[in-house]
């Protein structure tokens, strides 16, 4: 049976007064989308962060009667808030597997000249993986927790480990999110993986995804912890995919959990904040020139021995 689709933009509205006004109207799904392709990167713990722009969605029965949908959102919605319903449109949608229709749009996507990162359990065509040496397939679906591959910030963190020696190295990825990194550094030979968030959502998306690509055994994952932190051998690397603000007040930590002559990869920084970080980083890490993708930045160091203490 046919669906009928209504969509309304509300630019920076609250969502809530129309997701209710819409349930009211007998909506069976509601939907927020991003309207103006305005990525939202790692939130605060406890924070459901939207998009500057938002667009609802809203599902009906094929059979429902637009007028009185109409009628009933006028009637539930007050003063400033009717202005949006002028721009509301409605669209027939024939009944498909909807679980599976969002994912329709991505694809396998490929980072370097190994990694792929393969949605929705698609695989790439034959074609494609004879021109990967030794591919690694990676499967995981978009979802809640920030990380897919799909944007520049994580695309350069998955081509800087697709070059990277991984065998046998002890990894750390702060701000873990999906688990993508995690999970991309264990499938190429990481020893063990430890991986840190701040969200518990984080936390179960990466264990989850650990299980559906087989490398649970080898990742970790908790929340952020001082004093358990301070009990861990330093890492051979450290991923963090986070912001330029949380990055240039960890230096000194990340100092502290990288090994002499360990690498240190960072992104998440824009290109007129790449040398402030790197400034912050500098006492400790040998910094790389930056590496940029549409206005994003990786920057990746080596970390320095520690001097030995001048003795008076």
């Amino acid at each position: 049976m046919p669906f009928l689709q209504l969509i309304l933009p509300i630019g920076a509205a609250d969502p809530a007064p129309y997701e209710d006004a819409l349930l009211a109207a007998g909506a069976s799904s509601i939907t927020l989308e991003d309207e103006g392709d305005d990525p939202v990167l790692e939130p605060l713990p406890g924070t459901t962060p939207l998009w500057p722009r938002v667009r609802v969605k809203a599902l009906f029965e094929g059979d429902a009667d637009r007028d009185e949908i109409l009628r009933i959102l006028d009637s539930e919605l007050s003063g400033a808030l009717r202005e949006p319903l002028s721009r509301i449109a409605f669209e027939t949608l024939a009944d498909r597997a909807w679980e599976r229709e969002w994912l329709k749009d991505f694809k396998p996507m490929r980072f370097g000249q190994r990694l792929w990162i393969c949605p929705g359990g698609q695989q790439p065509d034959p074609e494609q993986l004879r021109s990967s040496p030794s591919p690694v397939l990676i499967e995981l679906d978009p979802g809640l927790a920030f990380g897919t591959g799909t944007h520049p910030t994580t695309a350069l963190c998955l081509e800087w480990l697709d070059t990277a020696e991984v065998a046998g190295a002890r990894v750390i990825d702060f701000g873990c999110g999906s688990g993508i990194l995690a999970i991309a550094a264990a499938k190429l030979g990481a020893a063990e993986v430890l991986a840190i968030d701040i969200d518990p959502q984080a936390l179960l998306a990466t264990h989850d995804n650990a299980e559906r690509n087989g490398v649970a055994p080898l990742i970790s994952a908790r929340l952020v912890d001082s004093k358990a932190e301070s009990h861990e051998a330093p890492a051979d690397i450290l991923l963090a995919n986070i912001l330029a603000g949380p990055l240039a007040s960890l230096a000194a930590v990340f100092a502290g959990r990288v090994r002499a002559g360990g690498r240190l990869v960072m992104s998440g920084i824009l290109r007129n904040q790449a040398e402030a970080v790197a400034s912050t980083y500098a006492p400790w890490f040998d910094i790389a020139p930056v590496v940029v993708r549409d206005d994003w930045v990786r920057l990746d160091g080596v970390r320095r021995p520690t001097p030995p203490p001048q003795i008076p």
